[in-house]
C-alpha cells in the first residue's frame, strides 16, 4: 500500500515533492545567524517560529495532501490556521505569566500528567507510532525535552482556565447529556476506526511513460476524479490507470484500520462521507483519487468515564463571557509584539 508521509514543516517536503535539484551550498555566513526566528513576544517572553511550526505541522500536512495545486483556498486555510495557533500561543503566554506568580510559591504540574497527554497525542495524531512522532520532532529540530515543556505549559493553561469555571452553576443532567452527544465523536478511540475505500494511485513519474511528468500525472488524476464524479465506473478506471497492488480489484481496499494509514490520509478519508470522491491527493510518491465506501468508527467512551470532562465543558460554556473578559484584561495589561504575519 502506498502511504502518505509528511514532515512537520512544509519546505523540505515541498522541495522533494517537486523533484527539484538541490541548490548549491551557500557560502558560510558571517556574523549572527537567526536559527529560530521570533513569531511574537509577550511581556518580552518569546514565542518562536518553531513552536508555531510544531503545532501547525499536522494541519500543513493535511492541506498539502488535499490541495496539490495549492491555490487561494490552500493559502486561506493555512493563514487562518497559523493565525489561530499564534493567538493560542499568545494567550498561553499571558496565562503562564499569571501562573508564574504561583510557581514562585511551589506550584507545578506532576510529570505523569504530561506523560499521559503526550501519549494521547501520539495515539491521536500518529496512530500510536511513537517512532514516527519522534521522527517528526527531529525534522522540526525540537527536542523531546522542549516538547514536554511546551505540553506542560499547555496543560497548566488548561488548569488555569478551569479555575475560571469552578464556581459556575452546576451542570443540569439535560445539559450534560446534550454536551456528551455533541462531544462523544471527538472523544472516541480513533485507533479502532476502520474503513473500506477505493483508490487510484498515479506515480509522480511513470516508468512506463518516459514523457510523463508530475504535472501531466496530476492533470490525469484530476481528469479521472472528474470522470468518476460524473458517473464513470471507479473500478474500471482503477484497473486501467492505478499503479498500486489493488488495481486488479478495482482499487478496493476493505476493512483498513486507521492505524495502517498515514495520519494525513486517514484524517481526510475519515472526515469524508460514504460516496465522497476525494482528490487528487498528493504525497511524495504521486497522486491518489479515493472514494469512501464504508466507515466504522471506534467506540466512544461511556458518559460515566468522561462525565468530569463533559461537566467542565458545560461550565466553560456557561462562563465563556467571564473567561473572555479575563483574557481581554490580560491582553490590555501585556506588551504583545506580533512579528510573524
Amino acid at each position: 500500500m502506498n502511504r502518505f508521509w509528511f514532515p512537520l514543516l512544509a519546505l523540505p517536503w515541498l522541495a522533494h515533492a517537486q523533484q527539484q535539484p538541490a541548490p548549491p551550498t551557500p557560502p558560510a555566513p558571517t556574523g549572527l545567524v537567526e536559527v529560530n526566528r521570533i513569531a511574537a513576544t509577550v511581556n518580552a517572553r518569546p514565542i518562536t517560529a518553531k513552536e508555531v511550526g510544531v503545532m501547525l505541522g499536522p494541519e500543513i500536512a493535511r492541506l498539502m495532501a488535499e490541495f496539490p495545486r495549492r491555490g487561494p483556498e490552500f493559502d486561506r486555510q493555512l493563514t487562518e490556521s497559523r493565525e489561530r495557533i499564534l493567538q493560542e500561543l499568545i494567550d498561553r503566554e499571558l496565562i503562564m505569566s499569571e501562573f508564574d506568580k504561583r510557581r514562585a510559591r511551589g506550584a507545578n504540574l506532576p510529570d505523569r500528567v504530561v506523560d499521559q497527554e503526550i501519549d494521547r497525542q501520539v495515539k491521536t495524531l500518529y496512530g500510536g507510532d511513537s517512532a514516527k512522532f519522534r521522527e517528526e520532532l527531529s525534522k522540526a529540530r525540537m527536542s523531546m525535552a522542549s516538547y514536554r515543556e511546551m505540553t506542560r505549559e499547555k496543560l497548566i493553561v488548561q488548569a488555569m482556565r478551569g479555575e475560571k469555571f469552578k464556581d459556575a452553576p452546576p451542570p443540569l443532567p439535560s445539559e450534560v447529556r446534550a454536551e456528551y452527544a455533541e462531544a462523544k465523536d471527538s472523544l472516541r478511540d480513533t485507533s479502532k476506526d476502520v474503513l473500506s475505500y477505493r483508490k487510484i494511485f498515479l506515480p509522480r513519474l511513470d516508468p512506463a511513460n518516459p514523457l510523463a511528468t508530475a504535472e501531466t500525472q496530476l492533470a490525469l488524476a484530476e481528469a479521472i476524479a472528474d470522470d468518476i464524479r460524473k458517473g464513470a465506473d471507479f473500478g474500471e478506471l482503477a484497473k486501467e490507470h492505478s499503479a498500486d497492488a489493488f488495481a486488479s480489484e478495482g482499487g478496493l481496499q476493505e476493512d483498513v484500520p486507521r492505524t495502517d494509514l498515514s495520519p494525513e490520509f486517514a484524517a481526510i478519508l475519515f472526515d469524508g462521507k460514504v460516496g465522497d470522491v476525494l482528490g487528487p491527493l498528493e504525497d511524495p510518491a504521486g497522486f491518489t483519487v479515493a472514494r469512501v465506501e464504508k466507515v466504522k468508527k471506534g467506540p466512544a467512551p461511556p458518559l460515566s468515564e468522561v462525565r468530569p470532562l463533559i461537566e467542565e465543558r458545560v461550565r466553560a460554556k456557561k462562563t465563556s463571557e467571564r473567561y473572555d473578559a479575563w483574557i481581554k484584561s490580560l491582553r490590555e495589561k501585556a506588551l504583545v509584539d506580533i512579528k510573524m504575519r
